[in-house]
């Protein structure tokens, strides 16, 4: 794939085409080739996406605290996020690495395409200005920050349901996968809790957590 594939997938045409280069330049090839990695970046990037981030959060979620907005950010910004960003673009296909780093299949490696997505932020950003980065964020974290918000009142029911279960003495809870349906990138997951073999309720989710915290609330609501 070339790099004007990566523009198209991005959504984005640099007028500079050296900063996208070197946004997707991993340090071992820049040490082979005495050139710049795009580690310095990957720095500014990193910076760019939590500011961008915590703006649409602040601007959008007006119902959320802020201990609840820190950790919807803290459920995004973060390197299996980033990830499936680069994988849903496919920046594993033009990535700039050394002979060691092909030899050990390290294009398709979570940190180093997570990293890649951060200088790729600091490019467009350094190309454009911040009204094009925020909205390459957005459009890719959109989804994440809705379902993360949904996810962040349901910290506790877990926690809670253990307590209330266990008052009287230990007992053995259970969640069990009991389905999942959909696309890598859009599952849907289905989990039943159990106390001591007995089923107390099912709850599903976008991610496996969330569906065990929907069936904590729901057999919460059945104890009451």
């Amino acid at each position: 794939m070339k790099l004007e594939n990566i523009e198209n997938e991005i959504k984005y045409e640099f007028k500079n085409k050296e900063l996208l280069k070197k946004a997707l330049t991993h340090r071992s090839y820049a040490n082979e080739n005495n050139i710049e990695s795009n580690e310095k970046l990957e720095f500014l990037g990193d910076s760019i996406l939590e500011f961008l981030t915590s703006k649409y959060l602040y601007n959008t979620y007006k119902n959320l605290k802020e201990g609840e907005m820190t950790k919807v950010r803290a459920a995004v910004v973060c390197e299996d996020s980033l990830y499936n960003i680069a994988k849903k673009h496919n920046f594993s296909d033009v990535l700039y690495l050394g002979k060691s780093e092909i030899k050990n299949n390290s294009a398709t490696r979570k940190a180093i395409l997570a990293d890649s997505v951060e200088a790729v932020i600091a490019a467009i950003y350094l190309d454009s200005d911040l009204e094009m980065v925020e909205k390459f964020i957005i459009e890719n974290l959109k989804e994440p920050i809705e379902i993360a918000s949904k996810n962040v009142g349901m910290k506790d029911y877990k926690t809670v349901l253990q307590e209330k279960l266990q008052v009287h003495g230990e007992v053995n809870i259970e969640y069990k996968l009991v389905n999942e349906v959909g696309p890598d990138h859009n599952k849907t997951f289905t989990v039943q809790v159990y106390c001591n073999n007995n089923l107390l309720a099912e709850g599903t989710g976008k991610t496996k957590k969330g569906a065990q915290m929907e069936a904590a609330q729901k057999a919460l609501l059945k104890l009451k």
